[in-house]
């Protein structure tokens, strides 16, 4: 069970990051970033590295998130 569950997450974890890349609104690009994030961050946890979890959470999903947003806000929302 648990490598199946290793499997799932690092799958769900290549979907976001190849998502993030391709997609053309910068919204829902800020949106799938925050989900690899804390995507990571569970799979620090998994690996016994709870420090690294507890920072990416808050610094990746958590502060960039916030950034990206307003710079998105003040931007145009579609890439051309």
């Amino acid at each position: 069970m648990s490598e199946f569950f290793h499997i799932l997450l690092l799958s769900f974890l290549i979907v976001c990051a190849v998502a993030v890349a391709r997609i053309k609104d910068l919204l829902s690009a800020v949106i799938i970033f925050a989900a690899y994030s804390l995507m990571m961050a569970v799979i620090w946890q998994q690996l016994s590295a709870p420090d690294i979890a507890m920072t990416e959470a808050a610094m990746g999903a958590g502060v960039t998130t916030l950034l990206l947003m307003v710079a998105v806000s003040k931007t145009r929302r579609q890439e051309r």
